[in-house]
Formats: C-alpha cells, sequence, structure tokens
C-alpha cells in the first residue's frame, strides 16, 4: 500500500512539473513585446475649451501641475458626471483656499460606444482646458492602457489614478498625500501610495456569496504568492505616484488590463520604490465591468503569466526606458 501511494505521489509530482513546465513555454512564445506606445494621429491631441486642437504634452517634459488626476473612462457617460462633480468640487475649493495649488484632470475615453468624451467634454468647456482634458482613444485598450496614455500626457509633480465610477470619495486624496510625504525621502524622487479596501473586507465577505469570496481569498493569494508581497489590496483604482515613479512602471508595463496593477506593483517593488498602503472610504458602484467568475480567471491567468515570463526572460525590466 505504501509503494503504491507514494508511486502515485511521484506521479502526480512529475505530472505537475511536466504542466509547469508547458504552461512556461506557452507563457514565454505567447509573451508579446511592450505594448506599442504609437498614439494614432487623432490621439496626439485634445481639444481646449473652444473646440480647437492642440498638441498633447508629455511626461518627459517638466512638470507644470502640482497634481494630474487621470480617470480611464469606458462607457461611463452615465456614472462619470457624479465623480467629475465631486473631483472638481473639491480640487476648485482646494485652490481657493491655496492659490499655489494647480491641478488638471485628464478623463482617458477607452474608446467608448456612448457618449463618455461628449460628456466629459462640457467639464472641459466650464472649467477650461487648462484645469480638464479629455483624450479620446481610437481603440479601447483596457483600463492600464488608458491609464498608461493619461499618465504619459500628464503635466503634474503628482498623478492620481481615479475610477470613473466614484467608488472612492475624492478627499481621500489627503490620505494618500500624507502616506506619500511619510514615505520621504524618495529615492530618486519616486514613491507611491495605493489606496486600500483591505480594512473593509470583513464588511464586504458578509455580504458576498461564498463563491466570490472564495475567489477573491484565492486571487488575493495569487497576487502575495507570484507577484507582489506585503500589499493587501492591489486593485483599489486609487492610487497617487510621484511623476518619477509614474515614468518608470508604466514604461515597463505590458498588462493593459484589468491586472495591470498587480504588474505595476511588481515593477515598483523591483526598482525598490517606496509603497504605502492607505485605507480609504470605498463604496460600491453599480455599472461595474468586471464579470465575476471570468474576470477573476482572465486575472488569475494573467497574475500566473506576469511571474512566469519574468522568470524565463521573455519580459524583462530595464533600469531606463525610453518613453514615446
Amino acid at each position: 500500500m505504501v509503494p503504491l501511494l507514494l508511486q502515485l505521489a511521484v506521479l502526480g509530482a512529475a505530472l505537475a512539473a511536466v504542466a509547469l513546465i508547458l504552461i512556461s513555454f506557452v507563457a514565454f512564445i505567447t509573451a508579446t513585446e511592450m505594448p506599442h506606445l504609437h498614439r494614432q494621429e487623432d490621439e496626439k491631441f485634445f481639444l481646449n475649451a473652444r473646440g480647437q486642437r492642440e498638441a498633447l504634452p508629455s511626461i518627459r517634459d517638466s512638470p507644470t501641475k502640482q497634481l494630474s488626476v487621470v480617470v480611464p473612462s469606458y462607457n461611463e457617460e452615465k456614472r462619470l458626471p457624479v465623480m467629475m462633480d465631486e473631483a472638481l468640487g473639491y480640487l476648485e475649493e482646494r485652490q481657493k483656499q491655496d492659490p499655489a495649488f494647480t491641478y488638471e484632470v485628464i478623463v482617458v475615453d477607452d474608446g467608448s460606444k456612448d457618449e463618455t468624451s461628449k460628456v466629459a467634454f462640457k467639464y472641459c468647456q466650464k472649467y477650461g482646458s487648462d484645469k480638464v482634458r479629455v483624450i479620446t482613444l481610437v481603440k479601447n485598450r483596457g483600463k492600464g492602457g488608458a491609464i498608461r496614455m493619461g499618465v504619459f500626457s500628464s503635466r503634474g509633480k503628482k498623478i492620481l489614478m481615479a475610477d470613473a465610477d466614484g467608488a472612492t470619495k475624492f478627499p481621500d486624496i489627503e490620505k494618500l498625500e500624507k502616506g506619500l510625504n511619510d514615505l520621504q525621502p524618495w529615492p530618486d524622487q519616486m514613491a507611491i501610495a495605493c489606496g486600500s479596501r483591505a480594512h473593509l473586507e470583513k464588511e464586504s465577505v458578509a455580504q458576498r456569496s461564498y463563491f466570490r469570496t472564495l475567489l477573491m481569498y484565492g486571487f488575493h493569494f495569487l497576487v502575495w504568492f507570484l507577484c507582489v508581497k506585503g500589499i493587501r489590496d492591489t486593485q483599489c483604482g486609487f492610487k497617487l505616484l510621484t511623476r518619477e515613479a509614474a515614468s518608470r512602471t508604466f514604461s515597463s508595463l505590458h498588462i493593459e488590463r484589468w491586472a495591470f496593477d498587480v504588474e505595476l506593483l511588481y515593477i515598483a517593488q523591483f526598482f525598490k520604490i517606496p509603497i504605502a498602503e492607505i485605507a480609504v472610504n470605498w463604496t460600491e458602484i453599480e455599472g461595474s465591468k468586471l464579470v465575476p467568475f471570468w474576470s477573476w480567471l482572465q486575472m488569475g491567468k494573467d497574475l500566473l503569466f506576469i511571474r512566469l515570463r519574468y522568470l524565463t526572460g521573455a519580459w524583462r525590466l530595464e533600469q531606463t526606458r525610453k518613453v514615446n
């Protein structure tokens, strides 16, 4: 009986090893190069408040604003106004109290099929194109790809990623700013503060089905085991980066869809960029683009492939990378 169990264990280990080798091989040969940062001709410009085209700036330029807010938006004509009203209300009030504070909000329409760009442009007309700009992508690139396009067109010393659904209360940016400042001195002026919903986990578990709870814990385990250590919530869409950290991490990013946050933090940890995880207020908003089972499955595959592609050398991180 014992020899049979031993044989089965050996066989199981051998099959697992073969499966890992095959998956690694598939991950290696299917690895694409860094997604090309080429912009379509229409993506090189934004419309000012008068409807005239102006060339977008580059992250390689010297910053001229204290804060850039990048809002990736895909079919968000209904949810975007609530978020924009709150964000701009806060930013305008802050500027009244501190005239030295300057900001811009960059809405990146990720190839929407609805009126997202038109809705966003109304805010450009109301507040001016120096404060609100709309980048309309010709084709859908995915959330990570949309944010990267916004980041590379930003003018801020600090860059905030903020979801269009307004699930995170915008004034919580002050918590991220404090977390970022607490990390000083910043090596090479690089640091990241991540908004986190980990403190709300017990409450969310009570509201979720057992199946969705299992998926959530499984995803968290894979993130920890394969890619990112020490960050409990990698997926919160509320992240504040110094300009230098944003340039370094987004210049090395391969994943353009849902799992991009994990690769972003994996890259940051590789470059030893200090990261603070900060609890923020968060409310679940109806209209999520995630399909619970299939989206989690896709992200699980992406996590495994992120790790394997870096391990096999299909993807490599360089100390410097040119930004388009």
